[in-house]
């Protein structure tokens, strides 16, 4: 599977925004963590995924994803003791685009980013006025690097 995306900090008035959206709870940990290569244990909300994502080429990457059992994941997570990301999920609908917007928790609270994931690195799009710098190719600003915060 391949995953195309771009990220971009977002301003504070989001909140108005999301006020009345329902978040998924995100707990996320990392198994590998290298520049060319990651493995994610992710549990949102009632369930959890295994994500195996390659290094990206431009804004591309390639990216295989498989639910596991909650209790799997929880258990991976402690008997390997990993640090945990902690942040709340927002997905939000603008102009036939879906967009996430992560609220980061913790450590990294006051953090919010926005994805939104393209058919192809040179589709066109509406960017909402709640949207602010673009970070996709600023390498701090991925969660495998953000998780390193903590």
């Amino acid at each position: 599977m391949i995953e195309i995306e771009r990220k971009f900090l977002v301003k504070d008035t989001i909140h108005e925004v999301i006020a009345l959206i329902r978040p998924h709870q995100i707990i996320q940990a990392y198994l590998v963590n290298e520049k060319s290569k990651s493995v994610r244990v992710r549990i949102m909300d009632e369930k959890a995924f295994l994500t195996i994502k390659s290094d990206m080429i431009g804004i591309t990457r390639k990216e295989y994803e498989y639910e596991i059992p909650v209790i799997e994941a929880l258990s991976l997570i402690k008997s390997f003791g990993l640090k945990s990301l902690k942040k709340k999920r927002y997905k939000l609908e603008f102009r036939s685009k879906t967009w996430e917007i992560d609220v980061f928790e913790g450590a990294l609270q006051g953090l919010i980013l926005a994805e939104i994931e393209l058919d192809s690195e040179d589709e066109k799009f509406d960017v909402p006025e709640w949207v602010d710098e673009e970070v996709t190719f600023k390498p701090e600003f991925l969660n495998a690097r953000l998780i390193n915060r903590l």
